[in-house]
């Protein structure tokens, strides 16, 4: 089985996770969308919020796992027999911190990070601008999947 760990804080999920998600159950045979715990970072969503976000978008998946994890990542993908970890691309700084974080993982381990440009309608979202746009009472709802939006 070939197993992608998509890993990342999801606060909240977006339309580019949701589409890096869909599109790599067309990669792999699973997909474990892991939300990682940081007891050090303030969140706007609760860890239960978060994880009900992305079941709920990807309730009909059964492709898609969601879990949380704390930890090294590369520790995490070897309790799991993840060979991959799944990331999204937006831009050049996206790349060069992502490239600097796989080849650590790749030196501390076997593991291989795959990388999957986001689709341009979707390059410019993050998570800290939906964050930012809710904060303002600005209209998120283009941002985020369906199970986000029905929350606020």
């Amino acid at each position: 089985m070939k197993r992608a760990l998509f890993p990342g804080s999801f606060d909240p999920i977006t339309n580019g996770h949701f589409d890096i998600i869909k599109r790599g159950i067309k990669l792999f045979d699973e997909v474990v969308v892991a939300i990682g715990i940081n007891a050090d970072k303030k969140y706007m969503f609760s860890l239960e919020e978060r994880k009900a976000f992305i079941e709920k978008s990807f309730e009909n998946e059964p492709k898609v796992k969601v879990v949380t994890y704390t930890g090294l990542t590369i520790d995490f993908c070897d309790k799991i027999d993840a060979e991959f970890i799944l990331r999204g691309l937006r831009n050049p700084a996206d790349f060069e911190f992502e490239k600097a974080i796989a080849h650590t993982n790749r030196r501390l381990s076997k593991i291989e990070t795959v990388f999957l440009l986001t689709a341009a309608k979707t390059s410019f979202i993050s998570s800290s601008i939906v964050r930012d746009v809710i904060r303002n009472h600005g209209d998120y709802t283009v941002l985020v999947p369906e199970s986000v939006r029905v929350n606020q």
